[in-house]
């Protein structure tokens, strides 16, 4: 669970125990229909990817710098939830 500094937004995610997943099921792709992807803005991608890999959670790639404005990596959560994590760097403001 993540509370926004100001105490007013929580995001939760949570994994079902019951039913369990078939273990034979392949995570879904990218580009499937439906919420596949939630994004966080983070001071320190490298850290936080460090965190998450430690946590059993798997890269999607790798970290990569995207025209110099932000340094950024995806991640695969639980249920195949994709998160990317993206920290700002001092290139053009967008």
């Amino acid at each position: 669970m993540v509370r926004a500094p100001d105490g007013g937004d929580v995001f939760e995610v949570v994994r079902f125990r019951s039913p369990s997943a078939g273990a034979q099921e392949r995570a879904p792709a990218a580009n499937r229909p439906g919420l596949r992807h939630v994004a966080f803005k983070v001071d320190d991608v490298a850290g936080v990817v460090d965190r998450v890999r430690e946590a059993g959670w798997e890269t999607v790639g790798e970290i990569v710098d995207f025209e110099n404005t932000f340094r950024l990596c995806y991640v695969r959560g639980p249920e195949g939830l994709i998160f990317a994590l993206a920290e700002r760097l001092d290139g053009p403001p967008g």
